[in-house]
C-alpha cells in the first residue's frame, strides 16, 4: 500500500521529490547566503544577523577552532541555549568535517561527563554560569578545551548592562584555567583561513541524544544528507522563504529545534527567531513583537500560550500555520489555543506533525487545510511509511494498527557504537530498502494519513487487556476540571497492572476523594471497564522532559519507588 503512496494527492503545492545538492551542512547553508546575503538569518533578543554576516561569523569561528587544533571526524561537543553562539559553532565545526555532539546545557556534572566519554570529545562550548561543572569532570573525560561564551556577546549595550546587573551579577567569576578560551575573544582575532574539509554529505555530521529517561542515552548519528533532506522537506512543506520566520522556541541538542526551528528555516532563507529560555510570558512578547509566520511546539507549549494573558493584546494575523509535536495533542488543547488565535485576529488551525530524532525531527504532517481528527498527518516528500504487524516485517492492512516504519534520506545512521541497538532499529525489509522502526503504534487510513496510538512501550496491559494511556488522557482532559492529566500502568497483583492517573486540577482546592471519584465515574461512562483508572493522584503539576513533554516515565519511576518503600511491590 505504501508504494502507491496515496498521501501524494494531498500535496497541494509540495512537490512529491526535491532535488537534494550532494554538500555538507556548512555548504548548503552558503548556498542560501549566496542567494540571500542581505537578509536576516536570525534574531536574538533584538540583534539581528543577515545571511552575509552569519557566514563571515561560522568562517571566523571555523578559523579559531582549527587554530586550536580541532580537526575532521573530531567531535566538538555544544551546549549552549538557542543562541548566536551555539548555531554558529555548529556550521563551524561541519566546516571543518568535526561532529557536533549537541547536549542540554542544563545537564548535571555525572551526565556531562557521560556525554563526553562517549562522543570522545577534547572540545566543548558552554556558557560561563556551567564552567563548573565541565571543570569538575574534565579529568575524567578526553575534554581538554573549553570555550566560554557570554550571554551578553550578542547584546545591545542597554540589554548588556541590563543582563550584567541582574542575572549577570549571580554567575561565579571564572578563575584563570588553561583550558578555558572565550569566545568573544576568539571572535575578535585573526587567524589562518581554514579552508572546508572534504567532508561527504553521507557522513557522520552530528550526534544528537535519545531522551534518557529511562536507561542511558543513546547517540543518534546523523549525516550531513540526513540534516539536509529533512530540512529542504520541512522548508517546501512550510514554503519557507526571506518572507517568512520561525520562532525558535524549542532547544537546539533536541531534533526538532534544530531540525526545523533552526537548520530547515535556513535551508528555506528564512528569518529564525532564536529563544533562548523559555517561558509563557517570553514566548508572548515575541509573538507580538515579531510577528512570526510559524509557530512550532510542544502540546505543553500551546497550552500555555492560549492561558496566558499577554496573548489577549497580541495581533495573530501573521500566523501562516501553527505545528505541534513530540507529543499527543490533546483535543481540548487544539480547540482552546485556535480558538484564542481566531479572538485575536488569526486564521490557522493547530496542526499535528510527526517524528523522531531518528529521523532528524519531523518527516510527517498534516498538509495546511486538510485536518483529519486524530491525524499526525502524511509523509513529506521523499519519505516513505507504513504500518507493520507488530515484531515483524510484514505490511499490515488499512485501518490495523501495528508498528509504524518509515524510509527515506531523513533516516539516521546508526547508535553511537550500538552496532545491536542499531539492528534491532534499522531492518532490510523485501523491497530492499531499510526501514526505521519507530517503536510507535498507529494506523493509516486508506488516503495514507497516519494516526499516532502511543509509544509501544507505553502501552499498559491490565487483565491482559490492552490499555492506550493516550486515550484515557484525552477523555480526562476533557473534563472541565481538569487542566493536565497523565495515565501509566502500576504493578497490581491482580490485574499484572493497574490504571493510574495523575491529575492537575485548574482549582487545586477542589482535590480529595470526592474528586477522584467524579473523575473515575467520568471514564467509567466512555471507556470500556479496564482501560478506566482504578487511582487518581491529585498534582500541583506533572514533571516534564528536557523540551516540556509531560514526563510519564518519571511518574513511573516514583509510582515504583513508592511501593517498593511500602514493602507491595519487588520487581
Amino acid at each position: 500500500m505504501y508504494e502507491k503512496k496515496p498521501w501524494l494527492t494531498f500535496y497541494s503545492q509540495v512537490p512529491h521529490s526535491i532535488d537534494y545538492p550532494r554538500v555538507t551542512l556548512y555548504e548548503a547553508l552558503l548556498q542560501t547566503a549566496h542567494e540571500r546575503p542581505d537578509d536576516v538569518a536570525y534574531d536574538f533578543l533584538g540583534y539581528t544577523s543577515t545571511y552575509r554576516q552569519f557566514i563571515s561569523d561560522i568562517d571566523s569561528c571555523a578559523d579559531a577552532l582549527a587554530a586550536l587544533g580541532l580537526a575532521a571526524s573530531e567531535r566538538i561537543t555544544i551546549s549552549m541555549p538557542t543562541s548566536p553562539q551555539g548555531i554558529i559553532a555548529f556550521y563551524a565545526a561541519n566546516k571543518l568535517g568535526a561532529v557536533a555532539s549537541m547536549i542540554h546545557p542544563l545537564s548535571t556534572a555525572k551526565e556531562i561527563e557521560f556525554y563526553l566519554n562517549v562522543a570522545k570529545s577534547r572540545f566543548a562550548l558552554t556558557l560561563d554560569a556551567f564552567y563548573a561543572k565541565f571543570k569538575e569532570v574534565k579529568d575524567a573525560t578526553p575534554l581538554s578545551t573549553l570555550i566560554l561564551a557570554r550571554i551578553p556577546d550578542y547584546l545591545g549595550f542597554v540589554k548588556r548592562i541590563g543582563f550584567n546587573l541582574t542575572k549577570g551579577r549571580l554567575i561565579p567569576k571564572v578563575p584563570p584555567d588553561p583550558m578555558v578560551k572565550w569566545w568573544a575573544d576568539l571572535m575578535k582575532r585573526s587567524y589562518p583561513k581554514a579552508a572546508p574539509a572534504r567532508m561527504g554529505t553521507d557522513d557522520l555530521a552530528v550526534i544528537l541524544y535519545s531522551g534518557g529517561t529511562t536507561g542511558v542515552p543513546k547517540g543518534i548519528m546523523l549525516s550531513n544528507m540526513n540534516f539536509i533532506s529533512e530540512g529542504k522537506m520541512v522548508s517546501e512543506w512550510g514554503k519557507l522563504d526571506n518572507a517568512t520566520s520561525v520562532l525558535a522556541i524549542l532547544p537546539i541538542f533536541h531534533g526538532f529545534g534544530l531540525g526545523v526551528c533552526i537548520n530547515a528555516c535556513f535551508m528555506g532563507g528564512g528569518k529564525s527567531i532564536l529563544v533562548p529560555i523559555f517561558t509563557p510570558e517570553t514566548v508572548a512578547d515575541l509573538i507580538r513583537k515579531h510577528k512570526p509566520s510559524f509557530v512550532i511546539g510542544v502540546p505543553t507549549l500551546f497550552d500555555a500560550l492560549a492561558r496566558n494573558p499577554k496573548m489577549s493584546r497580541a495581533d495573530l494575523s501573521c500566523l501562516k500555520a501553527t505545528f505541534s509535536g513530540a507529543d499527543m495533542l490533546p483535543r481540548p488543547v487544539k480547540e482552546r489555543f485556535e480558538a484564542m488565535v481566531k479572538k485575536q485576529g488569526g486564521n490557522v488551525q493547530l496542526l499535528e506533525g510527526y517524528g523522531l530524532t531518528e529521523a532528524v525531527t519531523a518527516i510527517m504532517a498534516t498538509p495546511i487545510g486538510s485536518y483529519r481528527e486524530g491525524s499526525i498527518g502524511v509523509p513529506f516528500p521523499d519519505m516513505l511509511a507504513k504500518i507493520v504487524k507488530l515484531e515483524t516485517l510484514e505490511e499490515a492492512p488499512i485501518g490495523e494498527e501495528g508498528e509504524i516504519c518509515v524510509a527515506g534520506p531523513a533516516v539516521m545512521l546508526g547508535y553511537l557504537d550500538q552496532p545491536e541497538e542499531t539492528a534491532n532499529t534499522l531492518k532490510t525489509h523485501a523491497d530492499g530498502r531499510v526501514w526505521l522502526h519507530t517503536g510507535d503504534i498507529g494506523t493509516m487510513d486508506e488516503d495514507g494519513f497516519f494516526y499516532f496510538k502511543l509509544r509501544q512501550k507505553r502501552m499498559i496491559k491490565s487483565s491482559g487487556m490492552n490499555v492506550y494511556p493516550a486515550q484515557v488522557e484525552e477523555l480526562l482532559y476533557r473534563h472541565p476540571k481538569v487542566r493536565d492529566a497523565c495515565v501509566i500502568g502500576v504493578p497490581d497483583e491482580a490485574q499484572v497492572q493497574a490504571v493510574k492517573a495523575f491529575i492537575v486540577l485548574k482549582n487545586p482546592d477542589e482535590a480529595g476523594a470526592a474528586a477522584e471519584k467524579e473523575l473515575i465515574d467520568y471514564c467509567r461512562e466512555h471507556l470500556i471497564k479496564w482501560s478506566c483508572p482504578r487511582f487518581v493522584e491529585f498534582r500541583d503539576d506533572l514533571p516534564k522532559t528536557l523540551v516540556g513533554k509531560i514526563a510519564y516515565n518519571a511518574l513511573e519511576k516514583q509510582e515504583i519507588a513508592r511501593l517498593k518503600q511500602e514493602g507491595k511491590f519487588s520487581g
